[in-house]
């Protein structure tokens, strides 16, 4: 080695002076000031780009977005169509430079809807008759990009015109701080869906006992409280006004602590189901066009009712061969863990002579996110490879957009194009239009198979 070239840093390390630098030994308290800071600054960040009374709000769209993205109109045609019906909504600004909130957009969707070319798509197709569509997007990795995948699909959707419902399922709110949401406690999240389904399996097997002379399984006050509450009471609005939130705060991990309770005192409650059922039992699957759910970053007991909840899964995976990896292990557990499911109560249903049950999801996809198509093309077409057919073919791009809006803990449509230049800003909107163009595909294809399957029951019963 020359005599010019310093050594790397950790030679020649003091142990001395190294101490001096040390604190005093950290105790449990030193994590609550942290955590106190922390607070304050997460509070901080997540409200900037709120409006001054503290609230967020969702910007305009001009005249070009709203021909281009929201509804397939020439520009020149859809100012004539204003001028022609001046109750439409008219925008705001001066001249043809007008911005229109996305309730306005909404309804110029209807209009055209009902005036418009028939060979044109102003609506979302969406068969009546038929549920929600739930769509949870799921991997227990960590920093995959979930959160924001869920958070850009939910709000592709309500701009394309569906009502959706996100539900956060993480206790750590990240999808409720996108959506400016306000959640004081484990009370105002999904915690007493699922604590109101074990409570109302509780009471059917305490009047099968009561029948044989047996004595009640105990009820306590926190059962009773949830019987009280309907998923309603915990759904709040957004700054989209077509899009709702069931939120998450830190107290709603306890949910994985307490439902394996509930499970030991009841062996025959189906833990796996309370969300549905929840959902289910106050007919929000009736309320809405499409369901998301961000799942915490963990196969928990969470996780597995988003999963049993869901028609599509969606696992957001990086290029990487630690994600490939952690993803392949991710399909190995949800195997195991859904199979296990299925053989046990398989078990007890062909002993009592019901038929068997079986989870299935109408499909699942993996998405390769923030992908950089210089540096990881190739292990890119290798994840794609092995995957087959449970890739989408689009690859989300990390795009200088994307990130942006990230720190600003906002989603890529929630930004101003004003602020980037056009080029930017078309490719930003693009990596999550085209994600959205194929799981759209997947939702619509779902929902014409089930509508097909409807049809052939309704004959064969008329048949018959």
């Amino acid at each position: 080695m020359s005599g010019k070239e310093p050594l790397p840093p950790y030679f020649n390390i003091d142990p001395a002076r190294a101490a001096k630098r040390l604190s005093e030994p950290i105790g449990t308290a030193r994590f609550a000031k942290a955590a106190a800071f922390a607070s304050r600054g997460r509070q901080d960040l997540a409200e900037r780009g709120y409006a001054p009374d503290g609230r967020k709000r969702l910007r305009r769209f001009s005249t070009w977005e709203v021909c281009r993205y929201l509804i397939p109109v020439a520009t020149a045609h859809f100012r004539r169509v204003l001028r022609k019906f001046p109750e439409l909504p008219q925008g705001s600004g001066e001249g043809n430079s007008k911005w229109f909130t996305l309730d306005e957009v909404l309804r110029l969707r209807d209009h055209f809807a009902t005036e418009g070319a028939a060979d044109r798509e102003y609506q979302p197709w969406r068969p009546k008759g038929l549920p929600a569509k739930t769509i949870a997007v799921a991997n227990f990795k960590g920093g995959v990009g979930k959160t924001s995948t869920a958070a850009h699909l939910a709000m592709s959707a309500a701009l394309d015109g569906y009502k959706v419902l996100v539900i956060d399922l993480d206790s750590q709110g990240s999808m409720t701080s996108i959506m400016g949401g306000q959640v004081q406690d484990e009370w105002s999240t999904a915690f007493p869906l699922l604590a109101k389904d074990y409570a109302l399996a509780l009471q059917g097997e305490n009047r099968v006992r009561e029948a044989a002379g047996q004595a009640p399984l105990p009820f306590d006050e926190t059962l009773t409280e949830a019987l009280k509450i309907t998923a309603r009471d915990l759904i709040q609005p957004t700054h989209w006004p077509n899009i709702d939130l069931l939120g998450a705060q830190l107290n709603l991990y306890w949910a994985e602590f307490q439902v394996p309770v509930w499970r030991m005192g009841l062996r025959s409650w189906p833990l796996w189901d309370a969300l549905a059922n929840g959902l289910s039992h106050d007919k929000i699957f009736d309320e809405y066009d499409l369901i998301f759910i961000d799942t915490p970053p963990a196969l928990g007991y969470l996780t597995i009712n988003a999963l049993a909840a869901a028609d599509i899964l969606l696992v957001p995976l990086g290029a990487t061969f630690l994600e490939f990896d952690s993803t392949g292990r991710f399909f190995d557990m949800l195997y195991s863990t859904f199979a296990s499911v299925e053989d046990g109560e398989n078990k007890a249903r062909r002993r009592d002579g019901l038929p068997e049950m079986r989870f299935e999801w109408d499909a699942v996809r993996a998405i390769i996110t923030r992908f950089e198509a210089g540096q990881q093309t190739d292990l890119a077409n290798v994840i794609q490879a092995y995957f087959g057919d449970f890739m989408t073919t689009y690859r989300q791009e990390l795009t200088a957009m994307v990130g942006q809006a990230g720190e600003q803990v906002n989603g890529i449509y929630e930004a101003d194009y004003r602020e980037f230049n056009r080029e930017t800003y078309v490719r930003g909107r693009e990596t999550f239009d085209r994600t959205w163009a194929e799981v759209k595909e997947l939702i619509l294809g779902a929902w014409w198979r089930d509508l097909q399957l409807e049809k052939a029951e309704r004959e064969e019963k008329s048949d018959g």
